[in-house]
């Protein structure tokens, strides 16, 4: 039942926002959009890695998920510091 679960409602829906935020992060208008799309995909990557672990019954993969979220979250902080200093703002 899990499985059949993720299967058919989680990944069709991680999918889905994966692609949305790839789509804004190619389109997006300014700096700031396309760090947060980078974001968003980077979290349902995260999540569509952890969703696998689960239905698989790999716990491994659940290290990986928490390394590469970790990762994706300094970067976007390190991003938004050079946003910062790229404006001029203290």
């Amino acid at each position: 039942m899990l499985q059949a679960t993720i299967q058919y409602i989680v990944f069709p829906l991680l999918c889905g926002a994966f692609t949305l935020g790839f789509i804004r992060l190619v389109i997006g208008p300014t700096l700031p959009d396309r760090i947060m799309a980078f974001e968003l995909v980077s979290t349902s990557s995260a999540g569509i890695i952890v969703a696998y672990a689960v239905s698989s019954g790999v716990p491994v993969l659940l290290d990986v998920a928490s390394v590469w979220a970790i990762i994706s979250f300094l970067s976007v902080i390190a991003f938004a510091f050079y946003i910062e200093r790229w404006r001029g703002e203290p």
